[in-house]
């Protein structure tokens, strides 16, 4: 909407005096990478093999294998607007896919390998993904995938192994290396329209289907601009890309690596048990920037305590988001590394991220030692370029006193505002804003601090939990006449499903037998910590389940 200047309501655009400038030239995420590859070419990327060690390139090295990867899938039949799902680890080629898929106009499809086959079936049913590219390890995954998955009409396999050594059902199969090496890195870069789709994730965070949300070129360069700013990333920064690029943009980190040309490390396929292989990288390749969850962070800590000698990480920004992190880890990590712990706060629908916690310098004296602790525990100050109020069950925006709690409310240049094909009267938007369901209030200075979420979706390790979904499967099963699923807080996972579980009468099921019912629609580690079997489940004066008293009844639980 337009107006002539005289006044703006809310969700208004005034039309002011017409610019000079190349505004029709689009923001295009590619370009990220080719500017890094052309001006500082000789920084380096290094990236984990499928074995135990790394290897090493450098921009202009990797910058001409993603134009051999441009071509090479233009050669399959891709072109602009098809969907590319990508099943890969951490690694260089998906690395590599995160610019060569959007180069042809094309769209990336983040498939998150922590969802069930099931979850994934839907995905590349619901995108209309016509290719799929898979790391060799996850082939097994990929032909569990196939039968369901028509539309897909090209297989592209990722191995260091020659073709002929791969076995494989997928049909027709390509191989991403020969691909690569039959085409050119003589790569013409279209100019895209900035509000194409450049890249796809999916978010099952509360109930129902996954749905989902499609980032554009404009959205994902923004936002690699604001959080280069936020993080203070330059040229002198190694980035350790932790989070899984297959989850929320990989936060994001793909882009700002080479925003700012900062030294990639690509640590492939890990797992906390890895942590001292994480640790040890960051040491030798003097990590600077990274990302984590909170049961990292707790790995990390664990192991460096035992550690003779402790690691040096004096210039180390580590983000932690997914949850709130113990303000006691933040501490003893910061203690014995001399590095920073940030907390962040974001979702998939927020490409994700939108507040990150620094330390204002103009608080360092106002403030008493215990208060600036205090906001350490905060998710952090708003994003430039990002808008957030909170709202009361009326809806009414709140003040922001640090008082007042209600439903955060998100909108900006990379925060959805719908989601893709989703059936009317699930979206949860008010006037331009997202609503994200968390609970907070927003400080005087203006940070903002989660206390609680409108749902009862559980979060373990930075993923979510549907406790009405798992309450609906258990229901399901014939021996159970009522359920209850709630998340209990964890030491490690910050919170843990518990599910209380009463039968019909006369009927007789166990515990095992529940959780093999559940895994046709639950991943492995989404299942209950615990399923206790009791004779009653509180409800309220309404007859609702009383979940809010169950977690107080079981509260302890895990940790004890």
């Amino acid at each position: 909407m337009t107006n002539d200047g005289r006044g703006s309501g809310a969700g208004s655009i005034i039309r002011g005096f017409p610019s000079t400038m190349g505004d029709d030239h689009p923001l295009n995420v590619p370009s990220l990478m080719r500017h890094a590859a052309r001006t500082f070419g000789e920084q380096e990327i290094v990236y984990r093999r499928s074995g135990a060690g790394f290897d090493r390139c450098t921009y202009r090295q990797c910058y001409e294998r993603i134009c051999r990867g441009a071509q090479a899938l233009r050669s399959i039949g891709v072109g602009p607007g098809d969907r590319v799902g990508v099943l890969d680890w951490n690694g260089r080629r998906y690395f590599e896919l995160y610019c060569a898929i959007p180069a042809i106009g094309a769209v990336l499809l983040q498939l998150n390998l922590r969802l069930n086959p099931e979850e994934l079936g839907f995905i590349l049913a619901h995108s209309g993904a016509s290719v799929l590219c898979v790391d060799e390890s996850l082939l097994p995954l990929a032909e569990a995938l196939a039968p369901g998955a028509p539309g897909v009409k090209a297989w592209v396999v990722m191995s260091d192994r020659a073709p002929e050594e791969i076995v494989s059902s997928l049909r027709p199969s390509h191989h991403y290396e020969q691909l690569l090496a039959a085409a050119t890195a003589d790569f013409e870069w279209p100019l895209i329209d900035e509000r194409s789709a450049y890249a796809a994730a999916y978010t099952s965070g509360t109930t129902g289907r996954p749905k989902g949300v499609y980032y554009s070129h404009r959205s994902a360069y923004l936002h690699a601009l604001s959080a280069s700013l936020g993080l203070g990333l330059s040229l002198e920064d190694t980035m350790l890309m932790l989070t899984p690029m297959y989850h929320a943009q990989g936060w994001g980190l793909p882009q700002t690596g080479p925003l700012c040309a900062a030294k990639l490390v690509l640590p492939g396929r890990y797992s906390t048990e890895d942590i001292g292989f994480i640790v040890d990288t960051m040491i030798a390749e003097e990590v600077t920037v990274a990302s984590c969850v909170p049961s990292l962070l707790l790995a990390m800590l664990a192991h460096i305590e035992r550690m003779p000698q402790k690691p040096d990480f004096g210039r180390l920004r580590l983000l932690c988001g997914g949850a709130q992190p113990p303000l006691a880890a933040m501490l003893r990590f910061e203690e014995l590394t001399g590095g920073v712990v940030m907390q962040a706060y974001g979702a998939t629908e927020t490409s994700p991220l939108v507040a990150i916690n620094r330390a204002k310098p103009s608080l360092r004296k106002r403030l008493s030692a215990d208060a600036r602790l205090a906001l350490r525990t905060a998710q952090g100050l708003p994003s430039t370029g990002v808008d957030i109020k909170i709202l009361d069950a009326e809806d009414r925006e709140l003040p922001h006193d640090g008082k007042s709690v209600g439903e955060i409310c998100v909108r900006g240049p990379w925060c959805t505002t719908s989601y893709h094909e989703l059936p009317a009267g699930e979206a949860r938007f008010i006037g331009g804003y997202w609503r994200s369901g968390d609970v907070g209030c927003i400080d005087p200075h203006g940070y903002i601090k989660l206390t609680d979420r409108l749902k009862d979706v559980i979060k373990s390790g930075g993923e979510w939990i549907s406790s009405i979904d798992m309450e609906n499967a258990l229901v399901a099963h014939p021996a159970v006449a009522e359920a209850v699923v709630v998340g209990i807080p964890h030491p490690k996972w910050d919170e843990r499903p518990l599910a209380l579980v009463v039968l019909k009468a006369g009927a007789v099921t166990s515990d095992e037998a529940l959780r093999e019912h559940l895994l046709g629609q639950f991943a492995k580690w989404q299942l209950p910590d615990q399923i206790r079997f009791v004779e009653r489940i509180a409800k309220t004066s309404v007859g609702k389940l009383d979940k809010k008293l169950v977690r107080a009844e079981y509260a302890t639980l895990y940790s004890a």
